[in-house]
């Protein structure tokens, strides 16, 4: 549902006044300046309504201009621009995309430019992918991170986006001020889906050389045991959208589970720094996976592997305790 009544009206209000019609001259001439001013307000949820809102704003308005109604045809000079990329008509949307030139006015038109990705209509794909990085290249870095923390949680739901227009958006995440505010914006978050963003991301490698400072800074423990354990294993782990698992073929039952891909990395900060790091975390779901990686390197660690373990095992968290207590009863074996 679209929030305040007093925004929708401001938005199809700036959808008429943008296609001013010149009754001398009988066109339309656009003017998307009030359209860009209300669409900067609007935020970045709901935008699949916000979408079909302006698309039947700008079906009516147009229609009123048709010529079964005034007997003339009616030309429009010049392109809608930022405005046809919600047009029902599939070349306008196209067109849109191939002639707009420079950044993004603010975060919620290049969301719908992003949402060109996964349009219905093919041409409109490909034009969507030849268009981002150059408007991504001229636009505001923290609109376009605006853009992927709404984006690459949900993207694997997007049925039509195939690995070329992913490749699109990677290559927007690596451009380096993208990459710079996009770390910026991770650290600090303290909540919505950060780390499903940060593994997703992680299809690249523009955040490899940040993770130890993403491990040890971020705000959210969720991000935090997820940039650690990534340097454990030396590979980024993500969902690449879901596919059926037979739980039992007689009765034709099944359930959907995640697709995981992955990408290996290489790390220069050595395992038992990384371990110590962890080990110290203030989160115990930072400990906890700090347990389990000094559980499975005990016989690669060393000395400092029972002071290690006692740590974990005098940890305030039953769950922290329980693993630094069994990884003291295999060193006592040892």
């Amino acid at each position: 549902m679209l929030p305040q009544d007093s925004l929708q009206q401001e938005v199809i209000e700036s959808v008429q006044v943008s296609l001013k019609f010149d009754l001398l001259y009988q066109r339309i001439r656009p003017d998307i300046s009030k359209f860009i001013a209300v669409t900067s307000k609007l935020s970045l949820k709901s935008l699949d309504d916000w979408e079909r809102l302006i698309r039947a704003e700008i079906f009516y308005s147009l229609r009123k201009y048709s010529p079964k109604q005034s007997g003339n045809e009616i030309h429009q000079v010049g392109s809608l621009r930022w405005m046809d990329i919600c047009n029902a008509d599939g070349f306008r949307r196209e067109r849109a995309l191939r002639t707009i030139s420079g950044g993004a006015p603010n975060s919620f038109l290049l969301a719908l430019t992003v949402r060109k990705l996964n349009d219905w209509v093919p041409q409109v794909r490909a034009a969507a992918c030849d268009a981002l990085p150059l408007i991504a290249e001229a636009s505001d870095p923290e609109f376009i991170v605006d853009v992927l923390f709404i984006t690459l949680p949900y993207w694997n739901s997007w049925g039509r986006m195939g690995d070329i227009e992913k490749e699109a958006l990677m290559k927007v995440i690596l451009m380096e001020k993208v990459t710079e505010a996009l770390k910026k914006r991770i650290l600090i978050s303290s909540s919505g889906p950060v780390a499903t963003i940060f593994v997703q991301a992680g299809r690249t490698t523009a955040l490899d050389k940040f993770l130890a400072e993403i491990a040890e800074k971020s705000v959210q423990p969720s991000l935090r045991a997820k940039a650690y354990r990534c340097q454990f294993e030396s590979k980024f782990v993500w969902a690449e959208g879901l596919t059926w698992q037979w739980v039992d073929k007689v009765h034709g039952i099944r359930r959907s589970i995640p697709v995981l891909k992955e990408r290996i990395i290489s790390t220069t900060t050595p395992f038992i720094e990384i371990l110590r790091s962890a080990t110290t975390d203030r989160s115990p779901m930072v400990r906890r996976i700090a347990g389990e990686m000094l559980i499975k390197e005990l016989n690669n660690i060393g000395d400092e592997a029972f002071k290690l373990a006692n740590i974990l095992a005098s940890d305030t968290s039953q769950s922290v305790a329980e693993r630094g207590r069994y990884a003291l009863t295999d060193l006592k074996k040892l």
